[in-house]
């Protein structure tokens, strides 16, 4: 409701299909104004662009989110040291929303303690999924991200199927190029038309 406009929407698990249209039994209620939830959208996106929720900022889409660390609790009723649920709860395109997506990891090992650190890069990598299977497309004006040291730098993966190996490699200039076969111009690569971090590695093939 915070990010859709307002409404609360209560879900049901159906048990049956009869002559009734389901979408009727889906109670509804408005809880915030539009205003309000348009505010809250920005603020969401504003954490995923430049606050904790930066690791799963997907370069030209709006994608909005918050992380979550929570140290749990234990049975005698004390904190329980190095013991959290690390959560990231996104969803996209932020100015329309089509998909949330929540992420929970309890009580991870041999890692930082943190939602942002842990949960929001899975939760990015679902959302590339997404973006593809629900064909959502580029949006320019989102929150721009200013980035600093510590930030993973990500960049798309143009398809260079048919150029020169020349001309492949100066188009992959931000990736390490593995080459593999023999010939004159690119016949496969991998991955392709997607955004990947800076520096990974793109597998391309040669052929006649």
């Amino acid at each position: 409701s915070i990010v859709n406009g307002g409404t609360l929407y209560v879900p049901y698990v159906v048990s049956e299909v009869g002559d009734k249209n389901i979408t009727q039994m889906i109670k509804r209620k408005h809880v915030i104004t539009k205003e309000t939830s348009d505010v809250v959208k920005y603020a969401l996106e504003s954490v995923v662009a430049n606050g904790s929720g930066r690791n799963a900022y997907i370069e030209n889409y709006r994608v909005g989110g918050k992380t979550g660390t929570a140290q749990k609790v234990g049975s005698n009723g004390q904190y329980m040291q190095g013991n959290y649920v690390l959560s990231f709860i996104g969803f996209m395109p932020a100015n329309n929303p089509e998909v949330i997506v929540y992420v929970a990891i309890d009580n991870a090992k041999g890692a930082t303690q943190y939602g942002g650190t842990l949960a929001a890069p899975l939760a990015r990598k679902i959302l590339l999924d997404c973006i593809d299977i629900l064909n959502i497309k580029k949006q320019e004006n989102g929150v721009l991200k200013r980035y600093n040291y510590l930030d993973i730098k990500y960049a798309n993966v143009d398809n260079v199927i048919g150029l020169s190996l020349n001309d492949a490699i100066k188009r992959l200039k931000d990736f390490k190029v593995e080459i593999e076969g023999e010939g004159d111009k690119v016949i496969y690569q991998s991955p392709i038309n997607t955004s990947i971090s800076v520096g990974e590695t793109v597998r391309i093939m040669l052929g006649k």
